[in-house]
């Protein structure tokens, strides 16, 4: 009768012999470990006029949405946070799901509908990955940031296709080509999906993220995806294109029909922090001298660190089991870093992974500069 439970045991056997167990950390208020590990580029999350927002919805809604978009879910704060949203993005409609990942599920597999290929970039976050496998559409896996490729796959494809890409990638915080990818699909008639999660509040005028930095916002072959938990500092997902896409969505995305919406408090809160982020230029500056003052600090003590593009940046660990030390070693000096090992590093190496936050002291973030320095393998 237990076998199965055996079977698992033997499993996480196995795991934790390659460095690869995994441990859930839950945090009290207040907690005053300086964090580069979290995603909360722009310090919003914390902020009183978000908070502020988020409660005022809270008292008029209750705790939760109660039921699916479609039922009794949506309220007035989805709404109103779709349209700015869409204003931002410089798009036609936005549709707003309760999770990141739940919205990329969704924009894959229905764009699957008009496409009968998927060309994934091999560096793509699992959100994406999965989107494809769920689809029961050919994906094939294109050589990481390589416009060339896709093309020469596109031309081996005599229908649509549908490329699937990141803009900023959240391993290693490097930019996709966007310009060129999409120079790519447009004369060949596919689709460019772009997941701009980490680039959304840090790249384009007005943050308004990479697709916009790129010339592409608003363009008709172009769908973009992003989470709002971010630099938006809270939950949830959007999918941002065309009219007639969110239309679809709304008749046929599962993880937009069958899921219960995103708590409106939250929308609410989400809708004052895109306005905050909108004219956060002082705060962009100071994650971009931060991103440099990272790189000549690590790459000084010897450290091999990827390039800074927006808020991501990777520090190359010896192998799983140094990552995990040096992570932990951080974090008992009062330094949250992320540590990133196989499966979600997509080349099988292990990295440190710092994620740049604006709302961090010049005090902190330079002392948590020295303690990542001290405590390398």
């Amino acid at each position: 009768m237990t076998g199965w439970l055996d079977a698992l045991e033997s499993l996480a056997s196995s795991r934790a012999k390659a460095g690869l167990t995994r441990r859930l950390r839950p945090r009290s208020p207040g907690d005053p470990v300086v964090d580069l590990a979290g995603n909360d580029y722009l310090g919003l999350a914390a902020h009183p006029a978000v908070i502020e927002a988020s409660a005022q919805s809270l008292r008029a809604y209750g705790l939760g949405a109660t039921g699916s978009r479609l039922v009794r879910g949506s309220a007035a704060a989805h709404a109103e946070l779709e349209s700015e949203l869409a204003a931002w993005l410089g798009a036609e409609s936005a549709l707003v799901f309760s999770s990141g990942y739940l919205a990329n599920l969704a924009a894959v597999r229905s764009l699957t509908a008009v496409c009968d290929l998927i060309v994934s970039d091999a560096y793509n976050h699992a959100s994406l990955i999965d989107g494809c496998k769920i689809s029961g559409v050919r994906t094939v896996v294109a050589p990481h940031n390589s416009p060339a490729a896709v093309a020469a796959l596109l031309d081996a494809h005599p229908g649509r296709a549908l490329v699937v890409t990141e803009s900023v990638f959240s391993v290693d915080g490097d930019l996709a080509p966007l310009a060129e990818l999409h120079a790519v699909t447009s004369a060949r008639g596919a689709l460019l999906l772009v997941d701009d999660a980490h680039a959304l509040g840090l790249l384009g005028p007005s943050g308004a993220g990479g697709v916009s930095a790129a010339g592409l916002a608003g363009h008709s072959d172009v769908v973009v995806t992003a989470t709002l938990s971010k630099s938006l500092g809270g939950a949830g997902g959007v999918v941002a294109g065309p009219a007639q896409f969110t239309r679809h969505l709304i008749d046929t995305g599962r993880t937009f029909i069958y899921d219960t919406a995103l708590p409106p408090a939250v929308a609410a809160g989400v809708h004052e922090a895109l306005r905050l982020a909108r004219s956060a230029d002082d705060r962009r500056s100071v994650l971009a001298s931060r991103a440099a003052q990272t790189v000549s600090r690590l790459s000084a003590a010897g450290f091999e660190v990827s390039p800074p593009v927006a808020g991501v940046l990777s520090v190359l660990a010896p192998g799983p089991e140094a990552a995990l030390a040096w992570a932990e070693d951080c974090r008992d000096r009062g330094v949250a870093v992320g540590c990133f090992r196989p499966p979600s590093t997509p080349d099988g190496s292990s990295r440190l992974r710092l994620t740049l936050n604006a709302g961090v002291s010049d005090a902190d973030f330079a002392r948590a500069l020295d303690v990542i320095v001290e405590c390398s393998p």
